[in-house]
């Protein structure tokens, strides 16, 4: 944990330990303004009362690809949603943390899942520049050339789109890369 993550958790503790016991009937009172006048200072103090919850939900899944303060960043907006749809359904007072809990905790889950999949596909991309590149050279080595799209669609068995896409990300990488070479050796010239 980061020290700015760790100063993020300890302000959020003590938001949490500072709030005073809701009890059912101020909850019910807070639920009924939320679903009268939707966001405001109402629907404010009941996301607040789930805060621990919600917390609490996101150290429970440390360790699976996404940081707890983000899974906590995360669980907070879909605490908001869930109060929201709570207080529009017009749910009692005593089954809101169920509810707030179920919806935040699915909510993770899917970020976590989306997590996983973005970096399976990164992962991938990485895997493919590195055998296009390999694939360029082996087959720039045997033609005395550079090799064409067709060429190199056929070295790696790959779609013609997909060796084109690779290609010109690989190139733009290059380039860009190339270019803040350019400019560190011409500030060294400067100095």
């Amino acid at each position: 944990m980061t020290r700015s993550e760790l100063s993020d958790r300890e302000i959020l503790d003590a938001k949490v330990r500072s709030l005073p016991a809701l009890s059912e009937p101020a909850t019910a009172a807070l639920l009924s303004n939320v679903r009268t006048k939707g966001r405001g200072p109402a629907l404010d103090e009941l996301v607040e009362h789930q805060l621990a919850g919600i917390i609490e939900l996101a150290e429970a899944r440390r360790g699976r690809g996404v940081e707890v303060s983000d899974l906590t960043q995360e669980g907070t907006i879909a605490g908001v949603v869930a109060v929201l749809e709570y207080a529009a359904q017009g749910g009692a007072a005593d089954g809101l943390h169920r509810f707030v809990g179920r919806l935040v905790a699915s909510h993770m889950d899917d970020t976590i899942e989306l997590a996983a999949i973005e970096r399976a596909g990164d992962e991938a991309f990485v895997r493919d520049t590195e055998i296009y590149e390999a694939a360029e050279v082996r087959t720039r080595h045997e033609l005395g050339r550079t090799p064409t799209v067709v060429e190199l669609a056929a070295e790696l068995g790959w779609p013609e789109e997909r060796v084109s896409i690779v290609g010109a990300i690989l190139n733009e990488a290059r380039a860009r890369y190339d270019s803040e070479i350019v400019e560190y050796l011409d500030d060294i010239d400067e100095e």
